[in-house]
């Protein structure tokens, strides 16, 4: 009987193994067929980590304001008999821009003169007079008084009539006149905007934490634009004296160059403060970040092989730190080494351990300061 039963376990252990080998023979079979049908690599574009040099900038928004700009106006009443000036065009200080009509005030001059050469003429007269006591010295006095208020009343009209030739406060360019020949004019009236912006003045403001980056002397520039295509650079000339208690901002004022009149006041720009200290850098294009709420990361290329035995390229995912971005960079904290060769473009198509192929034929933005076509 115990021989009976031995048999058959051993006959029923021998069908299992037979059970399990055609099992994993069915398996493997499976696994090859599986990688016949792998997906193929995907198409990537790679950039090689390098250290950079940046220098700090405490960036702001700030807006370009004249040195001096004022609406030239007049302060006296009359009709416009001449313009003297061509809108838009660059003007010196004392060029005659607009004289009202002064016939009125001419003649009122022309009576003046007549009466201070009499008043005149009296007084040599009682001159001789007193010196031969032939009149008192009150009366000698009086019409020497007279000469003296019709040399005030002379210079009176003659400072009328200055006033109402309007000439440029100081050199700059004129803008679009307001006002046409025969007009009459009010006091106050607007004739026309004159604006002096070589140089001109960017103001911006900071956070109150960083009152110290804005002092006087510190060098700034304009991040270049469409509008704005040069580089422009000068230095912080004033600091506000108090904080707005409603932002706790501060407002710094810079003279920046402008002899080519490319700014305008009024203009929005992008400010950058230089801060003194620079810092070396690890630098990647912000398109090789993979955002995600638990954390960004990088895809970085390492060796592989195929399940056939093939060399290949496959990709790791490493999380990151990031620092601040510049223009199409993003400063790596840690993570990342000075050599690493990582993802730049196709990155929410990876997954760890992906095969991928490389082609640089074509490759994302990687600028400080870009200047896109269309902004």
């Amino acid at each position: 009987m115990w021989k009976r039963m031995l048999l058959m376990l051993l006959v029923m252990a021998a069908i299992i193994a037979g059970l399990a080998y055609i099992k994993y023979q069915s398996i493997q079979a499976g696994i090859a067929m599986g990688a016949k049908f792998a997906p193929p690599p995907t198409p990537v574009t790679t950039i090689v980590v390098k250290g950079q040099t940046w220098q700090p900038v405490l960036s702001a928004v700030g807006s370009l304001r004249a040195v001096n700009g004022v609406t030239v106006s007049t302060d006296l009443a009359g009709i416009v008999s001449e313009i003297s000036f061509e809108s838009g065009r660059q003007v010196k200080k004392g060029d005659l821009l607009v004289t009202l009509d002064t016939k009125q005030e001419e003649a009122q001059l022309r009576s003046a003169e007549a009466r201070l050469n009499l008043s005149k003429t009296d007084l040599d007269r009682k001159r001789d007079l007193v010196e031969r006591k032939a009149v008192s010295q009150s009366d000698f006095d009086s019409a020497e008084s007279q000469v003296q208020q019709m040399k005030a009343s002379v210079d009176e009209m003659k400072a009328i009539i200055a006033r109402k030739h309007i000439a440029a406060p100081f050199d700059g360019a004129v803008g679009i006149r307001q006002v046409n020949l025969g007009q009459y004019l009010n006091p106050g009236a607007p004739v026309v905007p004159l604006q002096s912006i070589d140089p001109i003045y960017v103001e911006f403001s900071v956070p109150q934490q960083h009152i110290n980056d804005v002092a006087v002397g510190k060098k700034i520039r304009l991040v270049p634009t469409k509008l704005v295509d040069a580089d422009f650079t000068g230095e912080i000339t004033a600091v506000d004296s108090v904080i707005d208690v409603a932002t706790r901002n501060i407002t710094a004022q810079a003279t920046i160059k402008n002899p080519d009149h490319k700014l305008r006041a009024g203009m929005f720009v992008s400010v950058e403060v230089l801060l003194p200290e620079q810092k070396n850098v690890l630098a990647i294009p912000s398109s090789a970040i993979a955002y995600a709420p638990y954390g960004d990361s990088v895809y970085v290329l390492r060796d592989g092989k195929s399940p056939d035995g093939k060399a290949l390229k496959q990709v790791e995912q490493i999380f990151v730190k990031l620092g601040p971005q510049r223009g199409d960079q993003v400063a790596v904290l840690s993570g990342l080494k000075e050599g690493d060769e990582i993802v730049s473009s196709g990155v929410f198509k990876m997954r760890p351990g992906a095969p991928v192929t490389v082609n640089n034929s074509v490759q994302p933005g990687n600028e400080l300061n870009p200047k896109p076509a269309d902004t």
